[in-house]
């Protein structure tokens, strides 16, 4: 179904914050770091009224300090501030923060119509827009186009106090109520603290986004006092520590991590940061030795699978990664980034059949992994199926806001696919979306 109504909503955004200096947002798919937020947001989601299997929490690859909601379904939290806080409940208070802003209809109200974007193409757009949004250029281009620079700061991600103190209050109660203690929300806000003395562009987004003040702080911390309880939760510190070891083991130098590794949370913590530094050095026998000290200590974790698979695979011992990446599939069968990771190993031994049932099994429950359809498009071609072949390859740069070139993708795959398909709508979705972001760059 071509969306049409989320697609014109989502223009008019795209129109108003796309900066010309970041098109869109890239996200960072890692199956270990998105199952570790699903474990620490179960609680709160289950606590605001929400699905845990409806809700999908995404990193944003960026080193800057910002959380943001764009619809119903997704939260997005940017890799710098996973790496920069201190503890598990410190990032539960984000995750139940944002997801506030949802449960209290602050994105319905302020995007009308705009439902879940399920399509690459529709998701990319509203990245694209979350991009924009996030910057101070994309700001004042929003306030000219609209007479004001207040009522631009409405529009989008730019949050209103009001909603502030409304979702401050709404996510120390979520905390409560799942048990959690609320002090890391005035953690997360301390780390902000004064940042509104500065100017625009030496402020984090999260403050763009997230007005805070000294009445707002001292309201919050008054409610976290009157709010007492929670205790640590073993499970949440464990991945929590995991999240942040492995970003920063793939984000750091390896020199960095691995004087640091010592002092995990946990052993299994620890090997599996200095297996990442190996491979990176790169040492593969070092990393290989690491990551099977680890899998010693946790024998049945998929995730810890994936990144022996991953690690194989990059030293290309393609067959060996195809038998750890099938184990992992075989313990995670409904993980579509391992899945996909089986499908990449097998198209790297040059077994492209076996990896296209792989990939289109993954891709049935990701549509959002630009990597999985750069696999997918390569399968294709390898299969003899070139028009689902530019129809991977279009929603790919759809997904990173690259229009011009999912438009050229998405017309090769549209001229060829069965019009009316499943395929062909696709395509059209893709198309739709391209022709919307040529006319603002006319």
């Amino acid at each position: 179904m071509i969306l049409s109504r989320l697609m014109s909503v989502v223009l008019v955004l795209t129109l108003l914050f796309a900066a010309p200096a970041r098109a869109s947002v890239s996200l960072l798919r890692d199956a270990d770091i998105e199952y570790g937020l699903k474990q620490l947001a179960a609680p709160i989601l289950t606590a605001a009224g929400l699905s845990s299997s409806q809700v999908r929490l995404l990193v944003v690859n960026d080193s800057s300090l910002n959380a943001f909601v764009v619809d119903t379904r997704h939260i997005f939290i940017h890799s710098g501030l996973i790496m920069k806080l201190d503890s598990a409940a410190a990032l539960q208070a984000v995750i139940a923060h944002e997801a506030a802003h949802i449960a209290n209809g602050h994105i319905t109200r302020r995007l009308g119509n705009l439902r879940t974007a399920r399509t690459a193409a529709g998701l990319g757009m509203l990245l694209a827009a979350a991009a924009g949004a996030a910057s101070s250029d994309g700001r004042a281009a929003a306030a000219i186009a609209l007479g004001s620079q207040n009522s631009a700061k409405r529009i989008f991600l730019a949050h209103t106090r009001a909603e502030e103190s409304s979702a401050d209050i709404a996510s120390v109660r979520y905390l409560k109520r799942a048990g959690i203690d609320p002090k890391g929300a005035v953690e997360v806000q301390e780390l902000f603290r004064g940042q509104e003395a500065l100017s625009t562009s030496r402020q984090d987004p999260y403050v763009r986004s997230h007005p805070l003040s000294r009445d707002r702080l001292r309201a919050l911390k008054g409610l976290v006092a009157a709010n007492p309880g929670g205790k640590r939760d073993p499970n949440a510190e464990y991945w929590f520590a995991r999240m942040r070891g492995k970003l920063t083991a793939f984000k750091r130098a390896p020199s960095w991590t691995l004087r640091r590794a010592g002092s995990s949370a946990s052993k299994d913590i620890a090997l599996m940061r200095q297996a990442v530094a190996h491979h990176r050095s790169p040492n593969a026998k070092k990393a290989i030795r690491d990551i099977n000290a680890a899998l010693a200590l946790r024998p049945n974790d998929p995730y810890l699978m994936e990144l022996k698979g991953q690690i194989l695979l990059e030293s290309r011992n393609f067959d060996q990664a195809v038998a750890v990446y099938r184990n992992a599939a075989n313990r995670a069968p409904r993980e579509p980034l391992i899945t996909g990771g089986l499908g990449r190993a097998l198209l790297a031994a040059n077994r492209p059949k076996e990896a296209l049932k792989a990939l289109e099994t993954a891709r049935g429950r990701d549509f959002f992994n630009a990597g999985l359809l750069r696999d997918l498009s390569v399968a294709y071609a390898k299969t003899g199926q070139p028009a689902l072949a530019s129809l991977a390859t279009a929603e790919r740069f759809a997904l990173r806001g690259r229009w011009k070139d999912a438009e050229l993708h998405a017309k090769r795959a549209s001229d060829r696919l069965p019009r009316g398909s499943s395929p062909w709508q696709r395509a059209q979705d893709v198309l739709h979306a391209a022709k919307q972001s040529q006319r603002k760059r006319r």
